[in-house]
Order: structure tokens, then sequence, then C-alpha cells
């Protein structure tokens, strides 16, 4: 089974990551980058409200958007190796 790009392990996790953004990173086990997409998709939902004062989250929506093609475009046997370099 593959665990790189196109695997069903990433093309679920770029869903959840389109509806709530984190939310993929976090099924992939990467804490640090489901925090901060999730952060970042909060702050760019208030910096839009208050520009806009309305509730159309367009900021939220696009940072969705990058956080999901961030999660399906995750390779982990990448990012194995770098930790196992790294050591």
């Amino acid at each position: 089974m593959r665990d790189g790009q196109g695997s069903a392990g990433n093309v679920m996790a770029a869903i959840c990551s389109f509806f709530l953004p984190g939310l993929g990173q976090l099924v992939q086990g990467r804490l640090g980058a489901a925090v901060l997409w999730f952060v970042l998709a909060c702050v760019a939902f208030a910096f839009t409200w208050v520009i806009t004062l309305s509730l159309l989250p367009f900021g939220w929506l696009a940072v969705s958007v990058f956080a999901c093609i961030n999660a399906a475009l995750y390779r982990r046997d990448e990012a194995v190796l770098y930790q196992t370099r790294s050591r």
C-alpha cells in the first residue's frame, strides 16, 4: 500500500482539510501542521470579516483550499527519511 500522493489516506486527509483546515494534517499525524493551518484559517477568517463586515468566509475558504492541497501532496516516506537522516 502506498503512503504517497494519490493514496487513499491522502485523499481522505485532503477532504478533511477542505472542510476544517488542519484536520487532514491531524489525520496524517502531523500535529504541528494541523495547529498551524487551523490558526491560519481563523486569522484569515477574522481578517476578512473585519474588512468586509460580513460572514462570507472567503479567507477561511482560501486557507481551506491550500490546506487541502498540502494534505493531498504530503509524502510520508520522504518525511520519515528526513527524520531518520537528521538523528
